[in-house]
């Protein structure tokens, strides 16, 4: 049946919507396919809900060829799952979670693994069983600090995950191929640009770990990626350590007086003019204090010495020190540690204790992994107002671990060889994961092997955002008139515009309306008889269908006039020519 506007639940807005920063978020509610209800929460209706449904139809089609099958799971969920694999801890402040009216505690799920994994364990008992695949198509729930952006970074979010199921690893390396391709075929049908980078699993667990990243200068990832086809999100990217140097054992570090220098710009310049040679940031050994927020509640100090020219990378360090909460250390940190001169810190103490050492602060002390044995650094002596120069690595400090915080630059060399890396932003619309026997093991997901044994079932996992890819469409098929949607997930295949006061002009564009139709394509008629063509018209670009028939003042001569949203071409042409290039496509 032909959709007609006049009584199609659509209305459209002339001004961009307060607080709305990108254009998909701008453009979704402006031509009624969304409306906010709450920051980071929206509703859906029916044009969103169509375009939404023909990303959904594409997924579908690919899982059902990857062999995959559709369950569909609650979003609410009970804790007990949750905390039998930690997550209820270590998901913290992201969890919505509620009690029901006997005091039980719920959750709205961020991800589903533990569901997957308890049901699979309930229904299967042998390896004859695997290998298996399911998947749902769902809302999850994250309670974002900052929503963002409209559906790019909201607090509900419809997605799209898979899980597998093996009896070994062989298999799910077979399994998550399978995925990976078919994640591959999805992107491609919708038209979207991706890389493919590694990644961190995160919450999530597991080995191996690559998401799918759209590059777009709105991207909330970094990633990077050589030209020798090295890629990777800089959470990810693992710094090239160098060799070892050479140095003189029986030397000592020499300290020296540095008033007023504790930053690393002012101790640079006080080294240039009053120690022989040029020196740059790259010189200097800065030791960052931060303070870890550990599930049990308790607080740890660690304190990482970084090379000078580098900053701290957040989303490195959280990664780095997951699931623990980070922050800057605190002036209460500093007074409860006073052997922590602020400013002037430095790997090793007057006594030459190691930061390490019970005997010097109890404190953790970690290393970038450029601070390699033999080379040479200016830093703090852990005494108010001086540094130290000819401080080296491996005869005058050591370190209780390695660990990457520092931030990724332009040019820096790709772990694996393969050239210097380049930055980029780019934002996620998948995600897969090797989780191995994380959840299965947590959970006590076993099955009979073919000796008759109990093994641990080996898992994989894969997530699409569906919405997150509906609005990046949206962020790429636009121009200043209105949305512009590719023909594979647009919400009409024509939008037929009556315009004009004659009856003529109605009558013909209904019959036209009923053709496409016949023809088998989803037709929008705006059929509204006391609206102005040009608001028609305006609407008609703003909603975004990329072909459009108007049916004017040439009704009555058999002419009509076909646009074409995507190329901007408009032609006049015969009814009867118009209905064949629209059907023909």
């Amino acid at each position: 049946m032909v959709t007609r506007l006049s009584n199609f639940f659509l209305r459209t807005l002339r001004e961009d919507p307060a607080g709305a920063e990108v254009a998909s978020h701008k453009l979704l509610i402006r031509a009624g396919y969304i409306r906010p209800q709450a920051s980071g929460i929206f509703a859906w209706l029916p044009l969103g809900l169509r375009v939404k449904a023909r990303i959904e139809k594409v997924v579908r089609e690919e899982m059902a060829a990857a062999g995959a099958q559709e369950v569909h799971f609650p979003a609410l969920m009970p804790r007990e799952a949750y905390e039998a694999t930690g997550r209820w801890e270590e998901y913290g402040d992201l969890l919505f979670r509620l009690q029901d009216r006997k005091g039980g505690d719920y959750l709205l799920a961020p991800t589903h693994e533990e569901a997957f994994t308890l049901l699979v364990k309930d229904l299967y008992s042998s390896y004859k069983d695997l290998p298996l695949t399911i998947y749902q198509i769902q809302d999850k729930y994250r309670d974002e600090a900052r929503p963002r952006a409209g559906l790019l970074r909201g607090r509900e979010f419809t997605m799209k995950d898979a899980y597998s199921f093996d009896a070994g690893d062989a298999g799910l390396e077979v399994s998550y191929q399978a995925q990976r391709d078919a994640y591959e075929r999805i992107f491609q049908r919708l038209g979207l640009e991706y890389v493919i980078v590694q990644a961190d699993a995160g919450a999530m667990g597991g080995s191996r770990s690559e998401e799918f990243l759209h590059p777009t200068p709105v991207g909330e990832d970094t990633f990077v990626r050589s030209e020798g086809g090295y890629a990777a999100n800089v959470e990810a990217y693992t710094t090239a350590i160098p060799g070892p140097l050479p140095f003189d054992a029986d030397g000592a570090p020499v300290i020296f007086d540095s008033p007023d220098t504790p930053t690393i710009e002012t101790l640079v310049t006080h080294a240039n003019a009053h120690l022989e040679g040029e020196f740059t940031a790259a010189d200097t050994l800065k030791n960052v204090v931060l303070a870890l927020t550990h599930l049990d509640g308790t607080r740890e100090l660690v304190v990482i010495g970084i090379p000078g020219d580098r900053e701290v990378d957040e989303k490195r360090a959280e990664v780095a020190f997951a699931p623990a909460e980070i922050e800057p250390a605190t002036p209460e940190d500093f007074e409860k540690h006073p052997l922590l001169v602020k400013g002037y810190i430095g790997p090793w103490s007057p006594t030459g204790a190691i930061l390490g050492e019970e005997s010097a602060t109890g404190i953790r002390y970690l290393l970038d992994p450029r601070v390699v044995e033999g080379t040479s650094w200016i830093t703090g002596a852990n005494i108010d107002q001086k540094h130290a120069h000819s401080v080296i690595a491996g005869r005058d400090f050591s370190a209780d671990g390695i660990v990457e915080i520092a931030n990724v630059r332009e040019g820096d060399p790709a772990p694996d060889g393969s050239g210097p890396v380049h930055l980029a932003r780019g934002m996620e619309i998948g995600h897969v994961f090797q989780l191995g026997r994380k959840y299965a093991d947590a959970l006590g997901l076993k099955v009979l092997d073919e000796n008759g044994k109990l093994v641990t079932v080996t898992m994989g996992s894969y997530g699409i955002g569906v919405t997150r890819i509906l609005a990046i469409i949206a962020e790429l098929n636009n121009d200043e008139k209105g949305l512009i949607w590719p023909a594979a997930v647009a919400p009409f295949d024509v939008h037929v515009v009556a315009a004009g006061r004659d009856q003529i002009a109605f009558d013909v564009a209904a019959d036209a309306a009923a053709q496409l139709e016949a023809a088998g394509l989803d037709v929008l008629y705006d059929d509204r008889p006391k609206v102005s063509p040009g608001v028609k018209f305006g609407d008609a670009e703003l909603v975004g269908v990329p072909r459009v028939l108007v049916v004017g003042r040439g009704a009555a001569d058999g002419q009509v006039e076909l646009w074409d949203r995507r190329s901007g071409e408009r032609d006049t042409v015969s009814l009867a020519e118009a209905l064949r290039t629209l059907a023909a496509r």
